[in-house]
């Protein structure tokens, strides 16, 4: 953050970012304190925070905290010395300080006098309570009536009063203590727990010998940990726009180099035609000038065409390294994006702690994949599902010590929060070792709640009826208490989940434990889409909100009370037309068979007929401007390839869009073309290989069977001719010059165009591991060359693109 940076910010704003950046330190450390009583590290960093807090008050005159932040750091210091033992009680005591600096981190600049003032009773109550720790015995001689007046001499005082004289050392330690004196306002830090850096900042406004004090040495920046800065939300998020534009802005260099290589095509073209005119005019014997001239016209061309190779590959090489560095630069960016697992669970451990403790229950929170890669926004928004699931777990799953201990289960119940990638999607998982649900128990709940009969509950599946627990209400506990019961905080998950377009499931073993299991994107920043044309113009359909995309033959459709539908896996599905649904310009579908999108919410599914589909890409999310409101069906807008403008599809108010239209009666059928034409056009065909007697076999066999085939000589050649033209398929041998088969099939496949372009490899190579090479490349099939005298080769070709 730099200096312009830090200058918007008030010297309070700046303590209150200390606050909330100490107190999660002694939240951690506090709670590690129980598990390990006089660990001797986290008693340091405690030591260390509390310090660091009364310092930062201090300058802000926040008399309240310093007190508070004081006596702690006495505490601390005394429980080094081991003349008081931190148990679960104390650290009670004092997680109430901490919650107190968080509350004082929260309050606007201009209330915090006043919120202060308010709270003097409660101020005093505190230090009361945190001096008995250290002082129990004069605390009853009258110690709450000066406690909110305590100098640092007079706590200094309590201790030696109530603590044993220390052996030599450990008094030399405590006089190593950073003293009121030499109080450093706010520290330079370098790692993501520790401060925020701001002390270069505070410098004008504090006094310099103050804030050049050396910084104590158990939070010294270690090397190896890389410097955080804040960043705000909107120059992040502009930044990734940009970055998204120019991996964009690189795309454009292909299409530019495929259109010079058409260009050099042409060239040639226009060489012949010239050395054939050349040719027919010396024939005829006409006159020396008209000769002299075409010659001069076939050496200018030469020249231009040798240029234009120069120059083609010198661009070939530069828009190799400029996709390059734009993918570089848009994957730095979105990793900006995201933050540890960790950064949105650490207050968890304290409010399973605390719960435990009210509820008198012993649990442990075992968290696991603290540093996997989450997107922030996505974070942000598990932070209400995270902590409805862990309050229902500890509440009514995890049950009391002496139960536990009946049923042959350890006193202390375990509740596991794991994240973890997988498959190209984060997994969240929230498991406890307690009594699960009872099935049964929740089929009768799910009959007494009337949503379904009897006779429909009895056939329903275990999937199924852990289904009924996401409902807006719906609660499998007998009673309702402060923490939970009420049957709101699965429903808010599941409404989470939708809303990013991700998966939950629970998973019930009756007396062994519950689990949850989310399946959310990587990011919200870049979606893989679905690219469909509707009415001309291109629309994207995030694929984690597509059930299925479908190729619908028309004799398939049938029609009941004027409403078209299809039958899929022993379901209705209605169609729609999504030029209706968007109000669009409305178009006839030509084809034999219907690109259709099925979508769903909850309570319908629909599917969608658009005009074609046009593949998958993944597209950079860039919001609507906010003065467009919300526009109904669409939820963002991106940028494609070639710099192009594509809105992205809001399923879940598409689908409310068809229900409207339904429920209005204003759904019409879709339009089919009567008079589409019969023909197919012919198959295109591109062999590559640099054997003209396998070329030629492989050329009339296939036109032979009514395909339209080309020949290229070698992988280059092949590659460039397929950036040229449109095929339906490459046949390539794997041994050639210049670009062998292998790098031939890794370019189709690499590529954003080509990637769906369907591959044959056919090799004399008929050794295991060289198919499982050309397979593993991309390749559909690998044959060898003894297949011609089959038909292996062209049941190969009709499987991929028929007849």
């Amino acid at each position: 953050m730099t200096n312009q940076d830090m200058s918007d910010f008030s010297m309070l704003d700046l303590f209150r970012m200390e606050l909330e950046t100490q107190a999660v330190l002694l939240n951690e450390n506090l709670l590690l304190l129980e598990h390990q009583p006089q660990s001797p590290k986290e008693l340091e960093t405690l030591m260390r925070a509390a310090h660091s807090i009364k310092g930062a008050a201090r300058i802000v005159e926040v008399e309240a905290a310093v007190k508070i932040a004081h006596i702690m750091e006495d505490c601390f210091v005394a429980a080094q010395a081991g003349t008081i033992t931190l148990g679960a009680d104390e650290i009670d005591i004092l997680l109430g300080g901490v919650d107190f600096f968080l509350q004082i981190s929260q309050v606007h600049e201009s209330q915090l006098d006043n919120w202060l003032a308010e709270r003097d009773r409660q101020v005093e109550m505190l230090l009361n309570a945190i001096a008995t720790i250290l002082a129990p015995e004069v605390v009853g001689a009258g110690l709450s009536a000066v406690a909110p007046t305590l100098e640092p001499e007079e706590i200094q005082e309590i201790i030696a009063s109530a603590v044993p004289p220390t052996p030599e050392a450990d008094i030399e330690n405590l006089d190593q203590r950073p003293t009121v004196e030499d109080e450093t306002a706010l520290t330079v830090v370098t790692q993501a727990q520790d401060i925020p850096t701001v002390v270069e900042e505070a410098i004008p406004l504090l006094d310099r010998e103050r804030a050049t004090t050396p910084v104590p040495s158990t939070i010294q920046t270690s090397s190896g940990i890389d410097r955080v800065v804040r960043v705000s939300a909107h120059n992040l998020n502009r930044l990734m726009g940009l970055a998204g534009e120019s991996l964009v802005e690189s795309n454009w260099l292909h299409p530019f180099a495929d259109s010079l290589l058409k260009l050099k095509k042409r060239q040639r073209e226009l060489s012949n035609i010239l050395a054939k005119l050349r040719e027919s005019w010396t024939n005829e014997h006409h006159h020396q000038l008209i000769e002299d001239y075409l010659y001069e016209a076939q050496h200018k061309e030469r020249e231009c065409r040798e240029i234009l190779s120069t120059q083609l590959e010198e661009l070939e090489l530069f828009s190799r390294r400029f996709a390059n560095l734009s993918d570089s630069l848009y994957r730095e960016v979105i990793a900006s994006h995201m933050r540890p697992f960790l950064d949105g669970v650490k207050g968890f451990p304290r409010m399973v702690r605390d719960l435990a403790r009210k509820l008198g229950k012993q649990v442990k929170l075992d968290i696991i994949g603290e540093s996997t890669q989450v997107d922030r926004d996505i974070l942000e928004k598990l932070e209400a599902p995270i902590t409805h699931i862990l309050r229902n777990a500890i509440d009514h799953g995890i049950e009391l010590p002496a139960e536990r201990l009946a049923l042959g289960k350890p006193e202390k119940g375990t509740v596991r929060l794991e994240a973890t990638h997988r498959a190209g999607m984060l997994s969240i998982t929230i498991a406890d070792d307690g009594r699960g649900i009872d099935l049964e128990h929740l089929r009768q709940k799910v009959i007494s709640k009337q949503l379904v009969t009897p006779e429909m509950a009895a056939q329903l599946t275990e999937q199924e009826l852990m289904e009924f627990i996401f409902l807006p209400g719906f609660s499998t506990a007998n009673a309702v208490t402060e923490f939970s019961g009420r049957g709101v905080g699965l429903d808010v998950a599941q409404s989470m989940v939708q809303e990013v377009g991700g998966t939950l499931r629970a998973i019930s073993m009756s007396g062994k434990g519950m689990s949850f299991h989310f399946q959310l994107p990587l990011t919200l920043s870049v979606i893989r889409a679905l690219l469909v044309e509707i009415s001309g113009e291109p629309y994207a359909f995030s694929l984690t909100r597509i059930d299925r995309i479908l190729m619908i033959p028309r004799d398939e459709i049938s029609v009941v009370e004027n409403r078209q539908y299809f039958t899929l896996n022993e379901h209705n599905i209605g169609i729609v037309a999504a030029y209706q649904v968007l109000e669009l310009k409305e178009y006839a579908i030509k084809a034999d068979a219907l690109p259709v999108v099925v979508i769903s919410d909850h309570l319908n599914r629909y599917g969608l007929v658009v005009e074609r589909f046009l593949g998958e890409c993944n597209l950079v999310v860039r919001p609507l401007d906010a003065r467009l409101g919300k526009v109904p069906d669409i939820s963002a807008a991106a940028l494609l390839e070639d710099g192009s403008p594509v809105l992205i599809v809001d399923v879940a108010d598409l689908v409310r869009s068809i229900d409207n239209l339904l429920n209005k009666g204003k759904l019409r059928r879709v339009k089919q073309d009567t008079n589409r034409t019969q023909g197919q056009k012919q198959k295109r065909i591109l062999v590559v290989d640099d054997s003209i007697t396998v070329r030629e076999m492989e050329r009339k066999l296939l036109e032979n069977h009514g395909y339209d085939v080309e020949v290229a000589v070698n992988g280059m050649e092949g590659w460039n001719a397929i950036r040229t033209n449109y095929y339906d398929l490459v046949i390539s041998d794997i041994d050639m010059p210049r670009m062998n088969g292998i790098e031939l099939v890794s370019q189709i496949k690499n590529h954003t165009k080509f990637q769906s372009l369907p591959v044959i490899i056919v090799s004399y190579k008929d050794r295991e591991e060289d198919r499982i090479r050309g397979l593993e490349t991309g390749a559909d099939y690998y044959l060898t060359k003894s297949s011609f005298h089959d038909d292996t080769l062209l049941n190969a070709v009709v499987d991929l693109i028929g007849h």
